[in-house]
């Protein structure tokens, strides 16, 4: 496979296989640059960062709070969407010698991938490019636009809704009686979590770019997703429950009613292209 695609690429050029592999590791290198740029700035502004960004969605004026229990109301469904305000005095525990300065490093680090994703993804582009043909290159113009502005969708979502719904109720859920257990989540443990909802929300999001390829590409149909649609929805809900860390059933809706919804733009997209695709054929015969 790696070595088709390379010949593919090589069809204007003279470039060896190791020419290809050098080229690689600059988009690579370049990449790498990027995240460490961004990360820097991130640990410059690291007490910022945590304060107002990684500690947000615990702290009781965190703008979803506000807003998700006013749409609540909007939609006269009650308090369904308030949350209960998290307890007082909300600290992480750290019990390693060096655990504020790695997980700062780590939130600098995830920080810049989410900071240079577009950079990161155009500099994959321009590796991939010289292999596509005319009529590759004209369906996939504004993939960096797209393939960006989903991942960031999704990441916006899972700070901005999951992320609070799933901390509010993990820090108001109480097991036994108060003197016999002392909540003190772990530092590390939260930056894991908080890092797990938004990437793996922003990678969830691309469900219909990824449609969107392997329809090109001949590996699914818009029939083969419809006939094992039942079957989507329950591995959606299986991602759904991987994803958050909380076993409410109100964070994994909210997960699983967007993604449904992702998975039925991905029909559509795929109907579209395959559409636009017969068409095509059915000309050139």
């Amino acid at each position: 496979m790696a070595l088709s695609f390379l010949e593919r690429r090589s069809n204007d050029s003279e470039m060896t296989f190791i020419d290809h592999l050098e080229e690689l590791r600059g988009h690579i290198i370049r990449s790498v640059l990027a995240i460490l740029v961004a990360a820097i700035v991130i640990f410059i502004n690291i007490d910022w960062v945590f304060d107002n960004v990684v500690m947000g969605p615990v702290r009781n004026n965190f703008v979803s709070y506000k807003y998700l229990c006013g749409l609540s109301h909007w939609l006269h469904i009650g308090d369904a969407l308030c949350m209960p305000p998290i307890p007082e005095g909300y600290k992480l525990l750290g019990n390693t010698v060096s655990g504020p300065f790695m997980s700062a490093i780590q939130i600098g680090i995830i920080g810049g991938f989410i900071a240079a994703f577009p950079f990161i993804f155009w500099e994959f582009w321009k590796f991939v490019k010289p292999a596509l043909s005319p009529k590759e290159l004209k369906y996939s113009r504004n993939a960096i636009a797209f393939v960006s502005l989903f991942f960031f969708l999704g990441a916006a979502f899972g700070y901005f809704v999951l992320g609070p719904f799933t901390f509010n109720f993990l820090a108001n859920f109480n097991l036994g009686t108060a003197n016999m257990y002392e909540y003190k989540p772990a530092l590390d443990d939260y930056i894991d979590n908080l890092v797990n909802i938004i990437l793996g929300c922003g990678i969830a999001f691309e469900l219909p770019i990824l449609s969107y390829v392997l329809t090109k590409i001949g590996l699914v149909t818009p029939s083969f997703l419809t006939t094992y649609r039942k079957y989507a929805y329950v591995v959606i809900l299986v991602v759904a429950a991987i994803i958050t860390p909380s076993p409410d059933w109100t964070s994994q809706m909210i997960v699983f009613l967007p993604l449904v919804f992702l998975y039925e733009l991905s029909v559509i997209v795929s109907k579209r292209v395959y559409k636009r695709d017969q068409e095509e054929q059915d000309n050139w015969q």
